[in-house]
C-alpha cells in the first residue's frame, strides 16, 4: 500500500536507484591500467606491494586517504523523493 501519492513500490525503486547509482560511481573510480611508481600528488615511490594489489594505482596510501576522506565529507544527500524537491 503506498502513502501519499507514491505508488506502489516508488520507495523501493528509490532505494535501488540510488544503490545502483553508488555502484556505478564507485566502478567508474576503480583504477586499471599500468600502476603509477610515484605517487602523482607528493611524489613519494608507490611499495611494490600497493602496485601489485591495486593494478593501476596512482596515488600513495597518504594521499589516498586524504581524498577518500574529503570525498566523503563533499557528499551529498539524495533528495529525489523529499516533498520539498518536488514542490520546486
Amino acid at each position: 500500500m503506498a502513502g501519499g501519492w507514491s505508488r506502489d513500490g516508488a520507495i523501493q525503486e528509490q532505494i535501488d536507484a540510488s544503490v545502483d547509482e553508488a555502484v556505478q560511481r564507485a566502478r567508474s573510480q576503480l583504477a586499471n591500467g599500468e600502476s603509477a611508481l610515484n605517487c602523482e600528488e607528493c611524489g613519494q615511490v608507490i611499495p611494490q606491494a600497493r602496485r601489485k594489489a591495486i593494478p593501476g594505482v596512482q596515488l600513495c596510501v597518504a594521499c589516498q586517504s586524504a581524498l577518500e576522506k574529503q570525498e566523503t565529507q563533499a557528499g551529498g544527500i539524495n533528495r529525489r523523493g523529499s516533498k520539498d524537491s518536488q514542490l520546486r
